[in-house]
C-alpha cells in the first residue's frame, strides 16, 4: 500500500507515561522514554503499539508474521529488517521518528555474528530480536514542549483513530504507582559471592595469559513474579529515571529498561555513541557525593577501561563510516544519574555512501561497552563464566525509521518479566587492575534502582554471600 503520510499536532505532557497509560496493554505496546519529568537529559518519548508487521528472531530461524500470515527465515535478521523496512524516505515533518521499526535485539542475537560456544544455560523464553514495523506513533519533544501523532497512512486506522485512542485529559497528574504487580519469592543471584569470586579469578588468569584487555561479568538477580508490568515500570521510572529507558510489551515478555547508555545514533547520516565506563554510587551527602564524582575523573583505571572501549567502538563504526570521519569530540565526562555517577565518552562519525544504519548496528553489535576487548574473545569468556543467558540484557532497544535514521540504548538497568519470573542483571567492566570486592559491590550499586523494586514489591532480598 502507498504511504500517505500525516503529521498533526496534540497536547503536550510534561509526563507522557499517562498518555501511553493507555496503550500500555496492546499488542506490542512500546514507549522509548526520556525519563521526563524526573531527569532532564533526555529530550524525545515515542509511543506506539500494534505495528502491521512484526519480526521475531529465534536461533537461526527468524518469523515474519504480517496480515497475511507467517513466513520463516534463515535469512541474516539484519538483512531482513533492512529489506522489510523498504526503501529509504523522507522524515516527516522534521520529526526524529515517523514510522518503522522499533524493539530489542537481544545480545544473543550476537550469536548469528560470531562463532561462539554452548555453555550457558538459556532459560528465558524470549526472542532474539524482537521488532515491530509500526505505521505511527507519537512523538514527544520535551525541549519545544511539542507532541506530534503520526503516522505512514499504510495502516487501516486513520491518524483521527490513533489521535482517539491515545487522547487523555489535559491536566498534568502524576502517574501512581499500582500494586498490581507483586513479587512473590525471595530475590536470589545467580552466583554466590565465592562463585563470583572464582569466575573472577579464571578471569583475571584470561587477563593476565594475554587473552583479552577487558571483559564485562555480569550476574541475575530472580525472583517470581505476577501481574502487570506496567504498573512495575512506572515504579522503576520513578526510582531510577534515565535518558535511554523503555518499556516493551510482546506476547513471550515484557522488557522494562532504565538505561543511561545510548548505543548507536544515526541522525542525516551523522553517527554517535556514547559508552559508559567507570561508576561510583551517589551520595546523599553533597559534599561526598561529588567527592564520589571527582574520584571518578581522576581514576586511572576507570579512564584506562573508557579508552579500551573507545578505541573499540571507533574501530566498529569505522566498519561502516566515511575515512577519516570518526573522531572522539568528548572523552572522560561524568554523568550523573539517580544511583550512580559514570564517565561517559563520544564518538562521531559519518556514514558512507549507499551505507544505512542498520549496516551500522550490525557491524557494532553487541555493543563494546558491555562485552570487552578484543570482543569476540571477550563475549566466549562471558559464555562459559556466566550461569545464564543475558537474553535482551546488554542487547539494545530503539528504533530505526523509514528515513534511515536510528536511535537506540545498551539495554542495561533492564529487567525482563517472562514465564512467571522476573529476571534483573548488572556487571562491569573487569581489568588487570580491578579488585573483587570492589567489582562485586559496584555490581550490586548499578544494581541498585532495581533491586529497590523487587523489595518494593515484597520485602524478601536474599544475596547469598
Amino acid at each position: 500500500m502507498k504511504a500517505h503520510p500525516r503529521v498533526a499536532e496534540i497536547p503536550y505532557l510534561t509526563d507522557s507515561a499517562r498518555r501511553f497509560e493507555r496503550l500500555a496493554e496492546r499488542p506490542w505496546s512500546i514507549f522509548l522514554d526520556s525519563g521526563r519529568p524526573r531527569s532532564t537529559q533526555g529530550r524525545y518519548d515515542i509511543l506506539s503499539a500494534e505495528p502491521h508487521t512484526t519480526l521475531t528472531t529465534w536461533g537461526e530461524n527468524t518469523e515474519i508474521t504480517s496480515r497475511e500470515g507467517t513466513v520463516v527465515t534463515q535469512e541474516d535478521p539484519f538483512a531482513v529488517l533492512a529489506r522489510t523496512l523498504g526503501e529509504r524516505m523522507p522524515a516527516v515533518g522534521g520529526l526524529p521518528f515517523s514510522g518503522g521499526a522499533l524493539g530489542y535485539f537481544a545480545y544473543d542475537l550476537g550469536r548469528r555474528l560470531e562463532r561462539l560456544p554452548v555453555i550457558a544455560r538459556a532459560d528465558a523464553p524470549m526472542p532474539d530480536m524482537a521488532v515491530g514495523i509500526y505505521d505511527w506513533a507519537v512523538v514527544v519533544d520535551h525541549i519545544e514542549r511539542r507532541a506530534c501523532i503520526v503516522t505512514q497512512g499504510r495502516d487501516e486506522r486513520t491518524l483521527d483513530e490513533w489521535r482517539s485512542l491515545t487522547e487523555v485529559a489535559h491536566a498534568e497528574m502524576p502517574v501512581a504507582f499500582c500494586p498490581s504487580f507483586s513479587v512473590r519469592s525471595a530475590v536470589t543471584a545467580n552466583m554466590t559471592m565465592e562463585q563470583y569470586d572464582r569466575a573472577f579469578a579464571r578471569l583475571k588468569k584470561y587477563l593476565r595469559d594475554g587473552d583479552c584487555y577487558q571483559v564485562n561479568l555480569a550476574q541475575r538477580f530472580s525472583a517470581r513474579a505476577e501481574g502487570v508490568a506496567w504498573d512495575a515500570y512506572k515504579y522503576l521510572r520513578q526510582l531510577n529515571p534515565a535518558p535511554h529507558a523503555a518499556f516493551m510489551l510482546t506476547p513471550y515478555g515484557t522488557v522494562l529498561c532504565s538505561s543511561p547508555e545510548r548505543f548507536l545514533k544515526v541522525d542525516g547520516g551523522r553517527v554517535e555513541t556514547k559508552p559508559i565506563k567507570g561508576t561510583r554510587p551517589r551520595s546523599e551527602d553533597p559534599a561526598r557525593d561529588a567527592a564520589l564524582a571527582e574520584e571518578l575523573r581522576a581514576s586511572p583505571k576507570d579512564r584506562a577501561e573508557n579508552v579500551m572501549i573507545v578505541d573499540l567502538l571507533r574501530n566498529d563504526i569505522g566498519k561502516v563510516c566515511r575515512i577519516g570521519s570518526v573522531s572522539v569530540p568528548s572523552l572522560f565526562a561524568i554523568e550523573s544519574f539517580a544511583t550512580v555517577h559514570h564517565l561517559v565518552s563520544t564518538v562521531i562519525g559519518e556514514l558512507d555512501a549507499g551505507r544505512h544504519a542498520v549496516d551500522l548496528l550490525r557491524g557494532c553489535f553487541p555493543g563494546g561497552s558491555i562485552t570487552g576487548a578484543p570482543k569476540v574473545r571477550a563475549m566466549q569468556i562471558i559464555e562459559e563464566l556466566e550461569p545464564h543467558r543475558r537474553s535482551v540484557y546488554c542487547g539494545a532497544i530503539g528504533y530505526v525509521g523509514h528515513d534511515g535514521n536510528m536511535d537506540t540504548n545498551i539495554a542495561i538497568r533492564t529487567l525482563l518479566c517472562c514465564d512467571g519470573w522476573m529476571h534483573a542483571w548488572a556487571g562491569g567492566g573487569i581489568v588487570m587492575d580491578s579488585v573483587m570486592e570492589a567489582e562485586y559491590q559496584e555490581s550490586l550499586d548499578k544494581a541498585a534502582a532495581m533491586l529497590r523494586l523487587f523489595m518494593r514489591t515484597e520485602d524478601q532480598f536474599v544475596v547469598h554471600r
